[in-house]
């Protein structure tokens, strides 16, 4: 293996010497949703899993290969809270650089209240926006996705937001 520049490239990639097979390294897919129960609440899950373990975030992993984002942010709703929503648009899109992630948030309405842990999850809960453990929040990308949803709730507004964490150098 090589680390160069492929012809009609411009970034340095792996590269087999022998069948000059380039093996690119591109970001992982987090997928996920926010699910509402009545506009008011979000049903969020404590983790029991690292990272993070512990800690509150919406219902979300890394998407698989052969699903859509939404077939992909529906099953991890059903893995980590064994909840049943309906999806109804992309709420947020996060891109964390420095760790090669990019998460994809979708607003999705809970079907009913009938939802409990999975595997990966200690407790899933409904909470209204001045009930949310903020100090508890498991990820930026979850805080942001929480924090755009009620200031849309709150200004009548729906859109799809963009959001980056880019850490400061020391």
């Amino acid at each position: 293996m090589a680390w160069r520049v492929p012809e009609h490239d411009n970034l340095p990639r792996h590269i087999c010497e022998e069948c000059r097979t380039v093996h690119y390294q591109n970001p992982r897919m987090i997928v996920g949703t926010l699910p509402v129960w009545e506009e008011s609440q979000i049903l969020l899950c404590r983790r029991a899993i690292e990272p993070r373990h512990g800690f509150w975030t919406v219902p979300c992993g890394f998407m698989e290969n052969g699903e859509t984002a939404e077939q992909g942010a529906l099953r991890e709703t059903t893995e980590e809270a064994n909840a049943r929503v309906t999806v109804r648009r992309l709420h947020c899109m996060y891109s964390i650089p420095h760790i090669n992630q990019v998460y994809l948030v979708f607003l999705a309405e809970l079907d009913d209240v009938d939802f409990y842990p999975g595997p990966e999850s200690l407790e899933v809960r409904l909470f209204r926006e001045d009930e949310i453990p903020w100090d508890e929040i498991a990820f930026s990308s979850v805080r942001f996705s929480l924090e755009r949803y009620f200031e849309g709730l709150r200004d009548n507004i729906e859109r799809t937001y963009t959001g980056s964490f880019i850490p400061q150098a020391r």
